[in-house]
């Protein structure tokens, strides 16, 4: 996977194309159990830089991730922006972060949005159907992304869990919360730092695929880990501090 470093003009023109295509919300599914079919995994693969936001570029990038990303994902990741030459401090650092993550984690997604890395899993790789228990190979990704996030302190790690319609809401929402806060737990028995991670489910409310085809289910069944600046990072930026 390479990173690809879009400039504003070319945002511009991403996010005209974003907004002239009209959308449909996906259609309530039904069933008792997830599904199990699983697909390759699908990313923007991009790098956007955080000195981009600013001077009217945060609308921009915000419309531009929330596209993508989800509301809640786009939320956490502009509104840790800071922008100008202090975000352009932070990208850089972020970018170094997310090429050791790309290189170390087999099974998931790596992508540099703004000045934050997104991670995504597909929750197929890192559960059992209906289940909370980590696999092994999932454990082996979460001690890589735990020695980098050790590595690179100031950081504040968001851990989202997703699922796709099947079932009912009530029960995609226990199962949600109850994958992030395994990958939570996990993360901070390895010595990260528990002020810095936060876990939250999301049932089905947050679809990034169609939830009426198989495809988009799967991809719809996710863990998203967010990682942005934390106030201390930010400051050092601004003061010169980082390399």
């Amino acid at each position: 996977m390479k990173f690809l470093k879009l400039s504003l003009s070319a945002m511009l023109a991403t996010t005209m194309l974003f907004s002239s295509c009209k959308t449909t919300a996906p259609a309530a599914g039904s069933g008792n159990t997830e599904t199990t079919t699983q697909t390759q995994k699908k990313g923007m693969s991009k790098t956007t830089k955080g000195g981009l936001i600013g001077a009217g570029g945060g609308a921009v990038l915000g419309g531009l991730i929330g596209n993508r990303l989800g509301n809640t994902a786009a939320g956490a990741i502009v509104g840790a922006a800071v922008g100008g030459a202090t975000g352009a401090v932070i990208g850089r650092r972020m970018d170094k972060q997310a090429e050791e993550l790309e290189k170390s984690m087999e099974n998931a997604n790596v992508e540099r949005v703004g000045e934050a890395i997104r991670v995504n899993f597909d929750s197929g790789i890192l559960f059992a159907v209906n289940s909370a228990e980590l696999s092994a190979s999932a454990k082996q990704d979460i001690q890589k992304l735990a020695k980098t996030l050790q590595n690179y302190p100031g950081t504040d790690v968001i851990i989202e869990g997703h699922t796709d319609n099947t079932g009912s809401y009530e029960l995609n929402q226990k199962l949600s919360e109850r994958r992030a806060q395994a990958v939570k737990t996990y993360a901070q028995g390895l010595g990260v730092d528990g002020s810095r991670l936060q876990a939250k489910g999301y049932s089905y409310d947050q679809p990034i695929a169609d939830n009426t085809t198989a495809e988009g289910r799967s991809q719809n069944r996710r863990v998203e880990i967010i990682i942005v600046a934390n106030e201390e990072l930010k400051k050092a930026a601004e003061n010169g501090e980082l390399e």
